[in-house]
């Protein structure tokens, strides 16, 4: 029997966060229940970074406590979602705590775990993208990070994400080795999953094969045989594709994508163009599948919750005066 490949969903959080207008958290909840539907095996759901910094994530807590309502109410005996939360320090960790705490007060012991089972760290291959994206430098994230992961937590999930694995919009080529140490500092703090993103997309199969040899040459093998080696790819070329069927071949048997192709790194865009953004989910599933992997994803549910997403963003950008929206790499093949 083919390989079961892992897909992620980054759309509420990574796929909307830079949009100009807010989206309402009443539309952020549908999205994630359709996803829910379309059984997507993990879904990103926010991030409890300062309001400050990132307006549209404002409502997270709010959204954690939607989303334990989604589980009670949708629970049908098959495996529930896994819920991410990206959590920058200490501080956001707390936050995330007491929303969790207040979205257990309805009465239902059987759903009292957090709703959260896996909090994501940002980190970056790049200094200079660290310092502009998280306002730190490396090794500075890194003490955030373990002041994280003292904190006691029944949920154990860690996925530590690496930004600019192949190219940084500040420095340009990054070094592999650059990415395999970053990958190694997240084993020594614990984390679960590590997670290589192609922040702006600048990626080839060769240079994603690459980097990936020297990952693994770094922490091993078994991140790649038990799937918590996880590939974030941008489209921002049109080379995601292949790069994911380079990458299937080499092991990887876990990915991220976002419905509609929403989001993606600001620093690849301009004011006046709106470039491909994240691997479009559906672009995602259809190439796996088309190498001959399986996933566990419902395509025709995946495409309704790619559809409101575009329709709750297409709403925003219009009230904001932004620019509209393109359909990135959910039609391609």
């Amino acid at each position: 029997m083919a390989d079961l490949i892992r897909i992620t969903d980054v759309s509420p959080r990574d796929g909307l966060q830079n949009e100009p207008g807010i989206i309402p958290t009443r539309d952020k909840l549908e999205l994630i229940r359709l996803l829910c539907h379309s059984r997507v095996d993990q879904i990103e759901i926010t991030s409890f970074v300062s309001p400050k910094w990132v307006p549209q994530l404002a409502d997270a807590a709010a959204i954690v406590e939607g989303v334990r309502d989604i589980a009670v109410q949708d629970f049908t005996g098959s495996p529930p979602n896994r819920y991410i939360a990206l959590i920058p320090n200490a501080k956001g960790l707390e936050v995330l705590h007491a929303a969790e705490s207040g979205a257990t007060k309805h009465g239902l012991e059987q759903f009292r775990p957090p709703v959260v089972s896996t909090i994501a760290l940002f980190a970056a291959a790049s200094e200079t993208f660290s310092q502009k994206n998280i306002n730190a430098s490396i090794e500075e994230s890194f003490e955030r990070f373990r002041q994280v992961t003292r904190v006691p937590r029944s949920s154990p999930g860690i996925r530590g994400y690496v930004s600019c694995v192949i190219a940084c919009p500040f420095e340009g080529a990054i070094k592999p080795q650059a990415v395999a140490d970053v990958a190694a500092r997240f084993t020594d703090l614990g984390v679960t999953e590590i997670d290589l993103g192609d922040t702006i997309g600048a990626g080839t199969p060769e240079t994603v094969l690459e980097m990936l040899e020297a990952v693994e040459r770094r922490i091993g093998r078994t991140w790649f045989d038990r799937g918590a080696l996880v590939l974030h790819l941008h489209d921002t070329f049109g080379r995601a594709a292949d790069c994911v069927k380079a990458a299937l071949d080499f092991g990887v048997r876990s990915f991220d994508g976002s419905v509609a192709g929403l989001g993606g790194c600001p620093y690849a865009s301009t004011p006046g163009k709106r470039v491909p953004g994240n691997i479009s989910t559906e672009l995602l599933v259809r190439t796996i599948e088309g190498a001959g992997f399986r996933t566990r994803v419902d395509k025709n549910r995946l495409a309704i919750a790619a559809d409101y997403a575009r329709t709750i963003v297409a709403a925003s950008r219009a009230g904001s005066g932004g620019g509209p929206l393109q359909k990135n790499g959910g039609g391609q093949s």
